[in-house]
């Protein structure tokens, strides 16, 4: 276990190889639509196929001539704290994979006793170092211990080939992590929560179905990766475009068991056009600028693999969640809002749903005079219980 204090960040490696994907073929979803084209943009928001670099992480975004992008209401992605100690850590899920993930521990924490905790995951095809490390830093400026991970095939954890989809261990290296946190001593076992943001809100719920485990459950932007494809945005995808979808991830199936290039689809733009839409604008300007960009990262999965999420149905049952609390966070214009919607519609008590005023969907992912922090300390601190200083405070 890697155990450098202080650097868990952003990953500094080459330009990935996933640059070369649109001369690999993307998928094109030809007359499907800006809203299936904006789900698309969502469905891989993913590492290169290049070896992720295990070298402590720096906190700052490598010189690679990236737009500044926009970082109005506060945007911080990088965002690190004197208060919190930080350290690289490695934990094997259930299928013996090592996923890799960020501890972050308040100085102050009184570690002769136990205390609160929570797994924090990334958006979709992201890594650590987007999104979840600053929810997992802020969260521990409020005294819980929190661990921020990477999904297996993407970053620095395991799982090959790289960039593929697979819903259910996803969800198992939630599980995972709530394994590592309830043997540190200064964890209490039975106070253990998580947030997911983007598509890992889904992989959590997929996972708190059969981990009673995860003790309160909040998601932030939450993508149901399993609806977005199957249905697109506001219903906009037909059978016939989901069966011809799934026709050319079978296609490329027979290609790639024959020894042809791996096919990579959806994902953030490499470059903007005329014809762009608002929501792939939304992604490029946090993905490929100085604001979000990590080296780890395409974004994009493969073809034959991310069909998978069409047998991925994180609502089923998500009423028995409950008595477990549940907190569903969306942006009041985010596209995506539909789906923090529909679990919360679907989700038993006690729940909530927050709408967050003038945010989009990407605006919460990082715009930290946006995110609703005070709201997520106030749940957490209800559900899991107020942690330990090393003054004696709780």
């Amino acid at each position: 276990m890697n155990t450098d204090p202080d650097t868990a960040g952003r990953t500094r490696t080459s330009a990935p190889a996933g640059r070369d994907l649109k001369r690999r073929g993307l998928l094109k979803m030809a007359g499907a639509g800006a809203a299936v084209l904006g789900v698309l943009a969502a469905t891989g928001c993913a590492p290169s196929q290049t070896t992720t670099s295990s070298a402590a992480a720096s906190a700052t975004p490598a010189t690679l001539n990236l737009a500044p992008g926009d970082t109005s209401n506060g945007a911080d992605n990088f965002y690190t704290s004197d208060q919190v100690t930080a350290q690289k850590v490695t934990f094997k899920n259930q299928y013996q994979m090592n996923v890799s993930g960020n501890l972050f521990v308040p100085k102050n924490l009184d570690r002769n006793a136990t205390n609160p905790a929570m797994v924090v995951g990334h958006p979709m095809g992201a890594v650590k170092e987007q999104s979840a490390n600053l929810y997992a830093t802020k969260m521990a400026e409020q005294g819980f211990v929190t661990l921020s991970l990477d999904l297996s095939f993407w970053g620095e954890s395991e799982g090959q080939p790289r960039n593929a989809v697979s819903p259910d261990i996803y969800a198992e290296d939630f599980s995972a992590a709530v394994d590592y946190l309830r043997t540190q001593t200064y964890v209490d076992k039975e106070a253990i929560g998580a947030i997911g943001i983007c598509g890992s809100g889904s992989f959590v719920i997929s996972a708190a179905k059969i981990d009673p485990r995860i003790k309160a459950i909040a998601t932030v932007s939450m993508y149901d990766m399993g609806a977005a494809n199957r249905n697109g945005l506001r219903r906009s995808v037909t059978v016939e475009q989901r069966k011809d979808i799934l026709a050319q991830a079978a296609q490329q199936r027979d290609v790639e068991f024959s020894g042809g290039p791996t096919e990579y689809t959806s994902g953030t733009p490499e470059e903007l056009t005329d014809q762009s839409t608002a929501i792939d604008r939304e992604f490029y300007d946090f993905y490929r600028t100085d604001r979000g960009h990590s080296p780890a990262t395409t974004t994009h999965p493969t073809l034959t693999s991310n069909v998978k999420f069409m047998n991925f149905y994180p609502f089923a049952d998500i009423e028995t969640i409950s008595p477990r609390p549940m907190l569903f966070i969306a942006g009041e214009q985010a596209h995506s809002r539909e789906f923090s919607e529909e679990g919360y519609r679907l989700a038993g008590e006690p729940k909530e749903l927050v709408i967050v005023p003038g945010a989009g969907h990407v605006d919460l992912y990082d715009r930290v005079n946006l995110i609703p922090f005070d709201k997520l300390t106030t749940f957490f601190q209800d559900n899991l219980g107020s942690p330990h200083t090393a003054g004696g405070e709780r």
